[in-house]
This record gives structure tokens, sequence and C-alpha cells, in this order.
């Protein structure tokens, strides 16, 4: 390990569309850090897309605008080299549930394997977050559903935007 402690955190996602349980785990590691980068990955892989990449910028960069030391970045590419290039040697993973744990462990490893000087940090959402995910509100607001219990204001105000365009027949990304 290096002589210095990190003072540089980066949390890496989707945030297809960045929930409360983000936004928690965001605010305590920017009290634990000097610097945390939400890295919103370009390419998420995960069918059912609600927002363009820039859309999930934009609306991250909102809802963290109130912490002076989070800042959020485009992730193309490979996470190790994100990190690398942004001289990153802690990751930071939330885990809700215990399925979540196999996944987020197996990652983990992969990304020691690929980068051995770069360390996993996990932590647990609040409780109250901890049966939210971006899945899910993808899937309430499919439903016309009401996520304003999961999602930051400025989400929850998209998300309606969102659902208005796609009645309206102007669609998204998905």
């Amino acid at each position: 390990m290096h002589d210095r402690k990190p003072s540089l955190i980066v949390y890496p996602g989707t945030f297809d569309p960045i929930t409360l349980g983000h936004l928690d785990l965001v605010q305590r590691a920017a009290g634990l850090f000097d610097r945390v980068i939400l890295a919103v990955a370009a390419q998420s892989g995960k069918p059912g897309a609600l927002f363009t990449t820039d859309e999930r910028i934009a609306m991250a960069r909102e809802v963290v605008a109130d912490l002076p030391n989070v800042e959020v970045e485009r992730m193309d590419g490979m996470l190790v080299d994100f990190c690398r290039a942004h001289g990153a040697r802690v990751l930071l993973r939330g885990i809700r549930v215990y399925s979540d744990f196999e996944y987020e462990f197996q990652m983990a490893l992969t990304n020691r394997k690929l980068a051995p000087e770069i360390e996993t940090l996990f932590m647990m959402p609040k409780e109250e977050h901890s049966c939210v995910s971006s899945s899910i509100v993808r899937e309430i607001e499919s439903f016309g559903g009401d996520s304003a219990r999961f999602v930051p204001p400025a989400v929850q105000r998209r998300l309606q935007e969102r659902l208005a365009a796609r009645a309206a027949g102007k669609g998204g990304p998905a």
C-alpha cells in the first residue's frame, strides 16, 4: 500500500436514474474523502434505459450541486482505466441486499486482478433506501407509478417529463 491516505474515491454507476440510495452514499463518501468523483458510465449494458448519458450526467450534477467536493464525470471504457487516469486508488460500491454482494464481490476481485493498486470500499445505504434501485424506479415509472419516495426531487421532475413525453409519443432513449 502507499504511504499516504487516499483523498479521492470514485463512485461508478449508470445512475439511470440516480436514487436516494445513491445520494446517501455520495453524501457519506463526501464526508470521508476530500474528493468524490461520481463516474457516470456511458455504456450501461442494462435494458430499458430511460435517460441518455448526457441526461444522467446533468441529473447527477443537479443532485450533488450542494456538495462542493463531489464532481460528476462521464466514464467511457473500463473502470480501472478511469481510476488510473484520475489517480484514484479507491472505488465505492453500494450493497443494498445480499444478492448485490455476489455480483459486487466478483467485480471487486476482477478489478483487483486488473489493478491491484485500487481498493474497493463497500458501503450500505441507510435502511430506508435499501429497497431502492434504479431498475425498480424505472419499473415503477413504466407503469405510471409514483417514485417520488425513491429519488431526489430534481430526478422526479425529469422522470415525470420523460413519462409525459413518452405518452405524447416523443419517446426517449429506450
